[in-house]
């Protein structure tokens, strides 16, 4: 899995945001809450940043 190209896209003292992408060509998304890591593909990822934008 090391060969996979990642790259972050935000991070705090605590929590991060990163993509990878997958050896199939596909962009995954990566959200790191802690211990709990949450892991989506672009539709996804999307949707999810739809819901956060509600919460403003």
């Amino acid at each position: 899995m090391s060969d996979v190209p990642t790259q972050v896209l935000a991070e705090t003292e605590n929590y991060a945001v990163w993509t990878a992408q997958e050896p199939d060509g596909e962009t995954t998304y990566h959200v790191e809450l802690g211990q709990v890591t949450l892991h989506f593909f672009q539709e996804e990822y999307q949707e999810f940043l739809q819901l956060v934008k509600k919460l403003r």
